[in-house]
């Protein structure tokens, strides 16, 4: 009956549907309170070595029990206690009877609270960062491969100059790569809180060290080093500030904005059937309607990316509410809009390096829906070449404009194809260039330099951007759900 009292109560579906395992290992239980006698681990090495009482053999026994803990015990210490640290300094006591006194000596709740979440920051960014790359990598070769593949462009959604599927997939790429400078600047801007006491001030670790600041100083120096950081905040309250959170979560929240843009031009390419996302042979698009295929994925996407905007209002929030040096209504939340923030952006990139894996083009359909759209857009370059054959612009003009509403009335009202050509090749007027229709009608030459722009783009910009993380670009992402 254990296992079955999982489903009697509510269960995230971030964690329990969709994030991957190291992420959720991320913002764990267990990774946070083993963080956390980690870091009274570092605190008691470097009191010791600074010369406080602390013994060899305190530190040997806080080791061996670093990852052995009684959760049950801790569970029933905050029951009793109502406070999360001092349940487990005490759980951590009663198995370490010899180091009792002297953990968390001279600390305050934030020296484990803040410097822990600070690392599932950093570690957190660390997982991002890879699955980002991946993305990049997998629609730069996408872009690579349709980079003179012609398509009509769209603005306001309706059909416009012709671009080229590459070009397009560009335009993605250059959010995408913004997004991963933001990532990398926002992880690497982190610093450790490092040890501070109660109020920021390090009174307590003053009193212990007998007014010594050097030492106080160099503590804080050492237990940054051994937590994997190259500098602490020189300043803080009780906590670090939270306005950190807030740089955290926006690059995040920025990535959402990038992915639903993606995914929604997707869905509607999609819809015109010139682009389809990856459709599994035994996958069901619609339970009543057997022939769909729907892009599953691409609306999953958007539909997080729409969570991970809308968490940028906590930390925002959170930060304008804090009283002087701390109040702990940031507390519950930070619980929350933290963990979600990451655990989003990663199920989103997962989801999405799927999709960019296994993207389906279908060039006779855009091929079909430049033919519509084409003789509108060519019309200039007809009257151009009229003009070099000796005609009248102004007339070459009216005589485009009157032709082109004719075929527009066919299209709209009649549901006709767009039969413009058909009708410049039977007005004698236009006798004089008949022979130069065909070259000027290639979709080609309508695409400007975007073959061009997307090499430039991807050797000057992308490529360089996946260089660090090329050891881990091999990994392919199988989708469960």
């Amino acid at each position: 009956m254990e296992g079955a009292d999982e489903f009697m109560k509510y269960r995230s579906p971030l964690v329990s549907r969709y994030a991957s395992k190291e992420m959720a290992y991320n913002f764990s239980d267990r990774k946070k309170f083993t963080t956390w006698r980690k870091l009274w681990i570092y605190l008691a090495k470097a009191e010791k070595a600074l010369g406080l009482p602390i013994t060899d053999a305190q530190i040997l026994e806080m080791e061996s029990h670093e990852v052995d803990i009684d959760f049950a015990m801790a569970a029933e210490e905050e029951r009793k206690l109502r406070h999360d640290v001092m349940a487990h300094v005490h759980t951590f006591a009663h198995c370490c009877p010899t180091a009792a006194p002297i953990i968390h000596l001279g600390a305050t709740s934030c020296y484990v609270g803040d410097n822990t979440d600070l690392i599932m920051l950093r570690d957190g960014f660390n997982l991002l960062l890879p699955k980002l790359a991946r993305v990049i990598d997998r629609l730069a070769n996408f872009a690579e491969k349709h980079a003179d593949l012609p398509t009509l462009g769209f603005t306001h959604y309706q059909p416009a100059q012709l671009t080229t599927v590459g070009k397009r997939a560009c335009l993605w790429l250059q959010d995408l790569a913004m997004d991963a400078r933001n990532l990398q600047r926002a992880r690497d801007d982190l610093r450790f809180r490092g040890v501070k006491g109660t109020t920021g001030t390090q009174a307590s670790f003053l009193q212990l060290f007998q007014g010594d600041h050097d030492k106080v100083e160099e503590l804080d120096r050492m237990v940054t080093e051994m937590a994997g950081f190259k500098k602490a905040y020189l300043v803080t309250g009780q906590t670090y500030s939270r306005k950190v959170d807030v740089d955290c979560v926006a690059s995040l929240a920025s990535l959402g904005a990038s992915v639903h843009k993606i995914c929604t031009d997707i869905r509607l390419l999609a819809n015109l059937k010139e682009i389809e996302e990856p459709f599994e042979k035994e996958q069901i698009g619609s339970s009543a309607m057997p022939y769909k295929r729907n892009p599953m994925r691409a609306e999953r996407c958007c539909s997080l990316a729409r969570h991970l905007v809308a968490l940028m209002a906590d930390p925002l929030q959170t930060a304008s509410v804090q009283w002087l040096e701390r109040t702990l209504d940031d507390s519950a939340n930070r619980r929350i809009s933290l963990p979600e923030s990451f655990l989003t952006a990663d199920i989103i990139l997962s989801t999405l390096q799927n999709i960019t894996e296994g993207l389906v083009v279908y060039p006779k359909v855009i091929e079909r829906h430049i033919r519509h759209e084409l003789p509108f857009m060519a019309t200039e370059n007809i009257i151009m070449a009229m003009v070099k054959a000796g005609g009248n612009r102004q007339d070459c003009h009216e005589k485009i404009r009157v032709l082109s509403q004719e075929a527009a009335a066919v299209v709209k009202q009649e549901g006709g194809d767009n039969d413009l050509l058909a009708r410049v090749q039977r007005d004698p007027y236009f006798a004089p260039i008949l022979g130069q229709l065909d070259s000027i009608l290639d979709p080609k030459t309508f695409i400007g330099r975007a073959p061009q722009q997307v090499a430039r783009f991807l050797s000057e910009e992308v490529r360089p951007l996946l260089e660090p993380y090329k050891a881990k670009m091999d990994v392919k992402i199988e989708l469960e759900l």
